[in-house]
């Protein structure tokens, strides 16, 4: 069962788990991979430092989401 993805998922198992992530996030301006090794931390923690707003980052979690029913 892959874990839902929320603002406290890691940012390794959304990648393991929901492999279109890691693109997804990418074209947001949110690194989440680095020499091949996802970022460690939350997803919240990775869009804070990226300066979302807490606004951005719910918006971001329901895009998620949308796009894991249809993956």
């Amino acid at each position: 069962m892959k874990p839902e993805i929320n603002r406290q998922i890691l940012v390794e198992d959304l990648i393991r788990d929901y492999p279109f992530a890691g693109r997804f996030l990418s074209d947001r301006g949110l690194q989440c991979i680095i020499c091949g090794e996802p970022v460690w931390g939350t997803l919240e923690e990775l869009a804070l430092d990226k300066n979302y707003t807490e606004q951005q980052i719910s918006e971001l979690i329901s895009a998620l989401n949308q796009a894991a029913a249809v993956s």
